[in-house]
């Protein structure tokens, strides 16, 4: 550390000896103070040079703060948009293809080359193609749930079921849940929200219904898509609606006093937002398809139901929800035992249409920064294309995407075996995608919850962020 010479203001600093790089962050404030004879006379100025006066401790804390603050208000701008393409879809006929493969491996579709020098996908994928710059793109995704449950249940969570998952059902949190539970609604919107339906084992488990998906129900290519549940019935005005609402309020002031188990109060809190989902005008407008350009509709597909969800989730994003499910299902069903081409010819198309709108729209609007949008299924599909010819379900090596939410743009990260059988480099556990999503977010994902056998159990117990997408 430098200090000037007391007797001599501007003599050669007196060195009071070096950094040690591997010591802890409380000798880490030597950089910063060698800069201060520039320091400018700021706020900030003025309260490093305080710091200085009482230990260079007190300093490294200061700036830990002062970052801790500047990334707290950067990730409380953030939402995520999970697209799961329930079933599994087939990387090897996406994002991994394997053109010098046997035919037996590479099957029907022909590649393309994208926008990143080098990196080639489907030829269904055009439009996706050009916008490979923009992506995080995990070729080596693995778990070891072979079924759809509990792939499913690993997708949704985080975490492998410990019992038989037909019996037992959701066994912990769903991510959406999670971050309900840390983040909570945010300008009148559920923390939560599953457009149409839950898509299965995305419910909180033990943190209680209060996080469960907020979900909308309904088909959003309808004309007359309503959301339920966000109007009063029909006779009910206004004031009778606040009429009620007075009752009930003077009604729970005579057992409040009673109530030991705190349940009171999560009601009251449960009931107020469902009040403010009911009655705020700019609730209603959130979730009002109505309100689009027409040409907007149409980029995203009037017909397509995916289409249509996903912007039903960018307008929901855009007024502040944080966390929003998409079933992204199109004709056919991504789980292709059978004639796997056909299915896929016609459901990559369609991907490529809706996602690729969902994303120039995101960024057009600014929003792609804040937005993290996840894509993939619960696994991926089996190299060697079976005797019926289609892929079985294969979670050792799989593809999923991520894109906007301060993730680095343009990786391509992973490589898989020359039949895209193993992960040959970086193999990435699922729950890495999650804990890269958590601390996007803001949230700690080594943080514990009781289950209900008292027992802590960590949002994220295996895995660590991705640090080459940070």
């Amino acid at each position: 550390m430098n200090f000037l010479d007391e007797n001599n203001p501007i003599a050669t600093p007196i060195q009071f000896g070096s950094v040690n790089p591997n010591r802890s962050s409380s000798s880490s404030y030597a950089p910063a103070l060698n800069s201060l004879p520039g320091l400018q006379m700021t706020r900030r100025g003025l309260l490093r040079m305080g710091a200085v006066a009482l230990g260079g401790g007190v300093l490294a804390d200061l700036l830990k703060h002062e970052a801790e603050a500047a990334g707290s208000s950067v990730t409380e701008k953030r939402s995520v948009i999970l697209l799961m393409q329930k079933g599994g879809p087939s990387q090897l006929d996406m994002w991994d293809m394997k053109p010098d493969a046997p035919v037996e491996y590479r099957g029907e579709f022909s590649s393309i080359a994208s926008n990143i020098p080098g990196y080639r996908v489907c030829e269904l994928m055009p439009k996706l193609s050009q916008m490979c710059d923009r992506l995080a793109i995990l070729r080596t995704v693995y778990h070891t749930m072979m079924d759809h449950g509990e792939g499913m249940h690993i997708a949704m969570t985080g975490y492998a079921p410990i019992r038989n998952i037909k019996a037992s059902g959701q066994q912990a949190p769903s991510l959406g849940s999670i971050v309900s539970k840390e983040l909570g609604w945010r300008a009148g919107l559920p923390g939560y929200i599953a457009v149409q339906r839950e898509i299965g084992f995305g419910r909180s488990a033990y943190l209680g219904i209060a996080h469960d998906p907020f979900e909308t129900f309904g088909y959003p290519t309808s004309d007359g898509f309503r959301v339920r549940n966000l109007r009063a019935s029909d006779g009910v005005n206004s004031a009778r609606e606040s009429n009620r609402r007075t009752m009930l309020e003077k009604f729970d002031t005579l057992r409040r006093d009673a109530d030991t188990s705190g349940a009171i109060g999560a009601m009251d809190t449960y009931r107020r937002q469902a009040f403010e989902l009911a009655t705020s005008p700019q609730v209603q407008e959130a979730f009002d398809l109505g309100k689009e350009d027409p040409k907007v509709r149409d980029r995203y597909g009037r017909k397509s139901n995916a289409g249509q969800s996903m912007l039903l989730a960018r307008r929901l994003v855009e007024r502040g929800a944080r966390f929003v499910t998409v079933a992204t299902d199109y004709d056919r069903p991504w789980d292709s035992h059978d004639d796997n081409f056909t299915a896929h010819r016609q459901n990559i198309q369609g991907y490529d249409h809706t996602v690729s709108a969902l994303l120039e729209d995101l960024e057009a609007r600014g929003l792609l920064e804040q937005t993290l949008v996840i894509i993939g299924g619960e696994f991926g599909r089996t190299p060697r294309i079976n005797a019926k010819a289609g892929r079985d379900h294969w979670p050792t090596c799989y593809t999923t995407v991520m894109v906007g939410g301060g993730i680095k743009r343009g990786v391509i990260l992973g490589t898989s075996d020359s039949l895209g059988e193993l992960p040959k480099e970086r193999p990435i556990s699922i729950q890495d995608v999650y804990a890269t999503m958590y601390h996007q977010l803001g949230i700690d994902y080594t943080k514990s919850y009781l289950n209900e056998a008292n027992r802590p159990v960590q949002i994220v117990n295996y895995g660590e962020p991705i640090q080459e997408i940070l």
